[in-house]
């Protein structure tokens, strides 16, 4: 249950700070997020999965790091990543 080539690019692109970039944490935090969505909705028919449920949870506690650290970083580039993925109010 990967992201699929083009979704990913597409995330990445939208997601990037200069033209190589794959690893900025907005990139990261965006994919994770993409990621987690889906393994959402696969809960929503699977709630016995508890395998998959503690990546889920492994996946949710990485993007909560890398989020403390650009908010820790650039506060500006953390606020316009949480309002662009609708993370938190």
């Amino acid at each position: 249950m990967s992201l699929v080539k083009e979704k990913k690019q597409e995330i990445i692109n939208t997601y990037k700070k200069h033209g190589s970039d794959t690893g900025s944490p907005e990139v990261q935090v965006a994919l994770l997020t993409e990621r987690i969505t889906q393994l959402a909705e696969h809960f929503k028919k699977h709630k016995k999965d508890n395998h998959s449920r503690r990546g889920l949870l492994m996946l949710v506690n990485k993007r909560r790091t890398l989020l403390g650290y650009l908010k820790s970083v650039d506060r500006a580039r953390y606020q316009d990543l949480i309002k662009s993925l609708g993370l938190r109010k």
